[in-house]
């Protein structure tokens, strides 16, 4: 009989954000999966949970799931964190998951922490309907090409992206989308010096360029507004 493999979602920032569920999970488990080694185990030390720990990113995909495989094969429990929040979304996994989902294994996700939803509820948009963009090209004529696109989108959108180009990527906003959208930048989510910065494409970037800002971000972004008849 196979193992299980979880999907586990670790906390954003702040470590006491991890669930009851999650702790029991990583206690319980034959393997523990991290993204990157060293975040991984500085999680599991503060957690005092010590588990064998093997590494699945970007750049051994193919050959870790091949070995997280063979880990289930032979009944052991894989438990797959990221180096922050829910793992496989919009980090590396999915083709362990595919791959397992092929094998019949069982998966099962712990949910736990994450930055969307909290970026988006306090936005003060509408949410009933939303798009994740996630991380747009690191490109800069196909990232402000992308950001062109999205300028037509009515539903409410949110953006990712990794904390040095924060000010780059409001700059490219206040090109493209200037001051005829309302914006809502979450900065360092359960973090002691979270904020909430809302304001328009050109007065974000004024504020994150002069004081020179760079962390963990969410940006939410307001969908066009729907013309009236008239």
């Amino acid at each position: 009989m196979s193992g299980i493999l979880y999907l586990v979602a670790t906390p954003i920032g702040n470590v006491d954000d991890i669930t009851f569920r999650a702790l029991n999970v990583l206690k319980s488990a034959d393997v523990i999966v991290c993204e990157e080694r060293r975040e991984g185990e500085r999680l599991l030390r503060h957690l005092q949970i010590q588990k064998p720990v093997e590494q699945l990113n970007e750049h051994n995909e193919a050959a870790a799931s091949h070995n997280i495989l063979q880990h289930l094969a032979s009944g052991k429990n894989v438990a797959l964190i990221s180096d922050c929040g829910t793992p496989v979304f919009s980090d590396p996994g999915q083709l362990l998951v595919r791959k397992a989902i092929d094998q019949k294994v069982k998966i099962v996700p712990i949910p736990g922490a994450s930055s969307l939803m909290p970026a988006l509820t306090v936005s003060g948009f509408l949410i009933d309907q939303f798009v994740f963009y996630g991380w747009l090209s690191p490109k800069k004529e196909r990232r402000r090409a992308e950001l062109k696109q999205l300028m037509q989108e009515r539903r409410t959108i949110v953006l990712m992206d990794t904390p040095y180009r924060l000010v780059s990527l409001l700059r490219d906003l206040a090109d493209t989308f200037a001051n005829t959208r309302r914006m809502c930048v979450a900065f360092n989510l359960t973090m002691p010096d979270e904020q909430m910065f809302y304001g328009n494409a050109v007065e974000l970037h004024k504020r994150f360029s002069a004081k020179e800002m760079k962390g963990e971000f969410v940006i939410v972004i307001e969908g066009k507004p729907t013309e009236r008849r008239k």
